[in-house]
Order: C-alpha cells, then sequence, then structure tokens
C-alpha cells in the first residue's frame, strides 16, 4: 500500500496554515490521513476550537475512505442524501460531506491519502488544504 510520507504530512499542514493565514481565514484545524485512514498528523491554530478536531477528521475519512472530495461527496448528498446517510452509517457516523475533504494523489495518480481542513467556510477550507498538497510536490482533488 503506498501512503502519505509523514515528512510530506507535515509540509502539508505547515503550508495549509501559512495559506489559511495569507487569506485571512479563522483559525484552521489540518489533519492528514494515510491511504489507510490512519491520522498521519494533526495542528490545530492557537484559537481554533478544541472540537474541530473530529470535523477536520470527519472531511478527511469520507474523502479517503469513499475515494470521493468532500466536494463530490456535498453533491452527491444533494443528490442522493438516503446513500449519504447510508454510507455515514456504515462508517460510524465520522463521514463529514462537505468541502475541506481532499483526496491526496502522488505523481502516479494514486490515491496516498487525504487531508481535512475546518476552521472557516468549507469552501475556504479547501483552498487552503489544496495549497498545502500542491507545495507538497502532490496532487489535491476537492
Amino acid at each position: 500500500m503506498v501512503e502519505i510520507s509523514l515528512r510530506k504530512a507535515r509540509t502539508i499542514i505547515r503550508k495549509t496554515i501559512e495559506k489559511a493565514r495569507e487569506m485571512d481565514l479563522k483559525p484552521v484545524s489540518v489533519v492528514v490521513l494515510d491511504s489507510g485512514g490512519n491520522v498521519k498528523a494533526f495542528e490545530r491554530q492557537d484559537g481554533a476550537p478544541p472540537g474541530r478536531f473530529a470535523i477536520a477528521h470527519g472531511k478527511a475519512y469520507g474523502a479517503v475512505m469513499t475515494g470521493m472530495s468532500g466536494s463530490a461527496q456535498k453533491a452527491r448528498a444533494e443528490e442522493q442524501a438516503y446513500f449519504m446517510a447510508a454510507l455515514n452509517g456504515v462508517y460510524g457516523g465520522q463521514v463529514v460531506p462537505v468541502p475541506g475533504g481532499i483526496l491526496v494523489k502522488d505523481k502516479r495518480d494514486r490515491v496516498i491519502g487525504s487531508v481535512g481542513v475546518t476552521g472557516d467556510t468549507s469552501d475556504n477550507d479547501a483552498i487552503a488544504g489544496l495549497a498545502g498538497i500542491e507545495h507538497a510536490g502532490l496532487t489535491g482533488v476537492i
């Protein structure tokens, strides 16, 4: 199984937070999961509510476990709410189907993990996370 390295995960988090500051976003929390849905790294900016880990994790977990970005999950939930509700049941209620859950792919287009960002609007969360992923030399699917 190919997965994201700790070094890349830390770079993604650092650059995501830098982008959030540049965009003047509310304090964000960022989690990076490996391709099996396990936490590789997490950081919460000063001032971010402590409960944000669960939201960031849910965004990232939904992306990596379903193979769909948070934006794609949101669209699917709007079209087929029953499907996303059932899917969330399968995953023990851990899926947060909104933007900010980003699939991470390597240069060979393989999913190697996911990123979850929360703290501002979901769309802004996704923009900041994508910047962090791209700075790490990887591709993000938002």
